[in-house]
């Protein structure tokens, strides 16, 4: 055995990885009316013709009038991949911290950090006023954001980003695979896989605890 405070820490992507095969937005959408138009955003925003900030503007007028318990209550059937809670104890055990880096809406972070027990967790944030969504954005977040803030997080932990690893699987997990010492492209995009150290295709999560593991291997 050996000593640490942390061993590392690894940053999860939530939408295409934790949320497989949709996004949160998309599964929303569906509760809010407008799916169909989100996820063509969507695919424009993967092909690199819209922004994030476009997407994120498009989507946010949806969930005008709609209050924070509705949509407390859509996320409790939030489709996960399986193994996030066994992944996120190893994690632990192994002394590396889990953290959320994503662009999903900031209730959606709320709502993982609380049930699984995520460090913490990035993303833009919808107004609201009095418990209910206005339709607009109180604060845009993109990919770039993302990265800034896993590494943020890594410093405030002691962190060199070489002791911090990335799962992800598309174009929002670039910046951030570009900057830490392991990433791995899960169930990704041919350009996650392209920028990343490691792929792996499943459908439970635990599949990549053998690539992380090379950061407690680093921090013996």
């Amino acid at each position: 055995m050996f000593s640490f405070d942390h061993a590392g820490v690894v940053f999860f992507d939530v939408d295409g990885t934790l949320v497989p095969d949709t996004s949160s937005s998309a599964f929303l959408a569906g509760f809010l009316g407008h799916r169909e138009e989100l996820v063509r955003a969507e695919d424009a925003y993967a092909c690199g013709v819209l922004d994030n900030r476009q997407v994120s503007d498009l989507d946010a007028t949806g969930w005008a009038g709609v209050s924070e318990d509705q949509v407390s209550g859509w996320l409790a059937g939030l489709p996960l991949v399986s193994g996030i809670a066994e992944t996120l104890a190893w994690c632990r055990r192994n002394g590396l911290v889990p953290v959320l880096a994503t662009l999903a809406w900031s209730p959606v972070g709320e709502y993982l950090t609380d049930r699984f027990g995520f460090h913490a967790f990035s993303g833009p944030r919808l107004e609201n006023v009095d418990g209910r969504f206005t339709g607009r954005v109180a604060r845009h977040f993109d990919e770039y954001d993302k990265r800034d803030f896993a590494l943020a997080q890594a410093h405030e932990l002691g962190l060199a980003p070489r002791r911090c690893g990335a799962v992800g699987d598309s174009r929002s997990d670039l910046p951030l695979f570009a900057s830490v010492g392991v990433s791995v492209a899960f169930n990704a995009s041919a350009a996650a896989r392209a920028a990343a150290t490691a792929t792996v295709d499943d459908d439970d999560l635990r599949s990549v605890l053998p690539v992380l593991s090379r950061l407690v291997t680093a921090a013996r």
